[in-house]
């Protein structure tokens, strides 16, 4: 969420100021599995978790469906959805028909790296290796976007592979842990430590390090050689949710194009919305341009969504993920 140094939220306040709906946000999500054993129990029973509006990333999002547990909204309700969601994002195949998890941002995963500790860094495997990088290195407990990167850099598609290719993807990271090359596994804590330099290199997500790079241009994200991750993070309001139609109200808010360009110049993550490129150019013509933004045909080609799971195979590769992981 866009804020300023006096730790408003303009975006926010202008939502609030127009409607008249008053909202209490937070920021308590720094992982997904965590949130999830956080509400899971509430949530199967039928219980309130005094959220209106929760944001977790697709896969999840995908699960809470699948488990019956968030509301479907009103069509009517959200007209700026339907004219402005960006085509790319109309066939997810866990909410076809947009009307269940809204896109809040999207992004990449790949790597980053602090140009003040450390040389340039262009490959998963350089991460995993490299001598002077040992120990100095994080990955991210969000399995598809570690796993992902590594089943790309052994030439497997993440968004079709084996069994057999995720274990041999997993061996990698078994090796980089073993041998003490990976300090540890984040959520979103990561970036301090990348800023300072505490770490020299990380998997991290884009829109992170882009906001890292805006007070230190030695901060850099990479696209891998072998392709990056992408992703969204969606909306979704939980089942029991008190006031489902002030969510659609703010939802519908901002997928207001000038809106979402005013979000996306603070956040920096892609934007799901089509028409907040053009209202981006007003704000700020540099930002409009960036490719971490605003991709372009390019990178899109080199960024690839990992598979969908069914939920044998999400138990038995979290399972696998998490053992190595140490969590």
């Amino acid at each position: 969420m866009d804020e300023t140094d006096e730790s408003r939220r303009p975006s926010l306040d202008e939502f609030v100021s127009r409607s008249g709906i008053q909202v209490s946000y937070t920021e308590d999500i720094n992982d997904n599995n965590e949130f999830f054993g956080r509400v899971r129990n509430q949530l199967a029973a039928c219980q309130s978790i005094d959220r209106d509006i929760i944001v977790l990333s697709d896969w999840m999002a995908a699960r809470m469906i699948r488990l019956g547990w968030v509301q479907k909204l009103d069509r009517a309700k959200i007209p700026n959805v339907r004219a402005n969601l960006l085509p790319s994002l109309l066939t997810r195949s866990y909410d076809t028909e947009n009307r269940i998890s809204i896109p809040w941002q999207c992004g990449l995963a790949g790597l980053a790296y602090n140009g003040n500790v450390t040389k340039e860094l262009r490959t998963v495997d350089e991460l995993l290796t490299r001598p002077d990088l040992k120990g100095r290195v994080t990955a991210l407990s969000e399995m598809r976007d570690t796993m992902g990167l590594l089943l790309a850099s052994n030439g497997h598609d993440p968004a079709n592979f084996t069994a057999a290719q995720f274990d041999d993807a997993l061996n990698k990271l078994r090796k980089a842990v073993d041998s003490g090359q990976i300090r540890r596994f984040t959520g979103n804590d990561y970036a301090p430590d990348l800023a300072k330099g505490d770490i020299a290199a990380c998997i991290g997500w884009s829109g992170d390090v882009i906001q890292l790079s805006s007070a230190d241009a030695k901060v850099r994200f990479v696209a891998p050689d072998s392709g990056a991750m992408l992703y969204s993070d969606d909306m979704l309001v939980p089942n029991k949710a008190a006031h489902r139609g002030n969510a659609e109200a703010l939802i519908n808010y901002y997928y207001e194009p000038a809106v979402a360009a005013k979000l996306a110049a603070y956040v920096n993550y892609i934007c799901p919305v089509r028409g907040a490129q053009a209202e981006m150019e007003k704000l700020d013509p540099e930002l409009a341009a960036n490719p971490l933004i605003f991709p372009d045909e390019a990178l899109l080609s080199r960024s690839t969504m990992f598979m969908a799971l069914d939920e044998q195979q999400e138990r038995q590769y979290e399972a696998k993920f998490q053992q190595v992981i140490g969590a």
